[in-house]
């Protein structure tokens, strides 16, 4: 029998393109919340013996992961074969040290929960600073995949003669791969926070790329302010106004509208469905979850 793919998003394009690159059928199931608040989960598939794909894109996790583990639960407990978890953003990752005395290492929390319920995750450009791998936190079968080539790719396709700049010093190896297969040059940024929306960069060498199109790639884009403030310093230094390009479009209340009021076009991977979207990973994902299975 074929795979069934649980979409938790509810009928995104992605869902649809994974379950035609996976062969899988879309699973039909009800999940609402009873009067108190609590919720139910009712598989209306039968996923006896059969293999599960769980769809969810974990960004605002506190709300989406309580339905995701009873549902894993409640697959399992029906007999399914396997029960994994596609993830394209993967929260619970910023906490990684003690940064503050009785603070919480909540990215290893979340990984052993994860990890009691699931057979195996996959998910793309986590944010391993302090890791080398998710296996120093995830005790299940797990593959960590990176955007690069299809970042890399869409800007060979859509920018003339690029510059790609990193905003921090922890972009570097990222940023560096993503221009090798684009062949152009990079920059990266100094970046120094003071606070949550205190943000100081500085640009070295910019005087060498007078004639070039930049563009800004991060992992993230949450409040935009970084990407505000690096673009307003490039432009002061008689650059083009830069394409900003990232992996996960967090992006907090009122920041898309913020970039978009400076003019900065703003694209994003579809790792989060979001109207910046204009980066496909479902191939990626696809061939991701096979070698994975194997």
């Amino acid at each position: 029998m074929k795979p069934l793919l649980f979409d938790l998003n509810q009928h995104t394009e992605l869902a649809h393109k994974l379950c035609t690159g996976l062969e899988a059928q879309t699973a039909q199931y009800e999940l609402r919340l009873f009067p108190d608040g609590e919720s139910y989960i009712r598989c209306l598939d039968d996923v006896k013996e059969r293999d599960i794909y769980i769809l969810s894109h974990l960004h605002h996790p506190n709300e989406k992961i309580l339905p995701l583990l009873l549902l894993a639960n409640t697959l399992n407990d029906l007999g399914a074969r396997s029960v994994g978890l596609i993830a394209p953003y993967l929260s619970y990752m910023r906490q990684d040290v003690r940064f503050h005395e009785g603070e919480g290492i909540t990215s290893r929390y979340f990984a052993k929960l994860l990890s009691g319920h699931l057979d195996w995750l996959i998910t793309v450009d986590p944010h391993l600073h302090r890791y080398k791998s998710l296996d120093e936190i995830y005790s299940i079968k797990n593959r960590s995949l990176t955007s690069v080539d299809s970042i890399a790719g869409y800007i060979k396709q859509t920018i003339n003669n690029p510059v790609i700049i990193g905003p921090d010093g922890e972009s570097k190896q990222w940023v560096e791969k993503v221009a090798n297969v684009v062949g152009c040059p990079f920059e990266v940024l100094s970046k120094h926070r003071y606070g949550d929306k205190d943000i100081r960069i500085s640009i070295p060498h910019v005087e060498n790329y007078v004639g070039h199109t930049p563009v800004l790639v991060d992992d993230i884009i949450s409040t935009g302010k970084t990407m505000i403030l690096a673009a307003q310093h490039l432009t002061d230094a008689g650059l083009p106004t830069p394409t900003c390009v990232a992996v996960h479009g967090v992006f907090a209340a009122g920041s898309l509208q913020e970039m978009m009021d400076q003019g900065l076009q703003v694209v994003t991977c579809n790792s989060i469905e979001h109207e910046s979207n204009q980066i496909d990973l479902s191939e990626l994902l696809c061939e991701g979850i096979k070698g994975l299975k194997k």
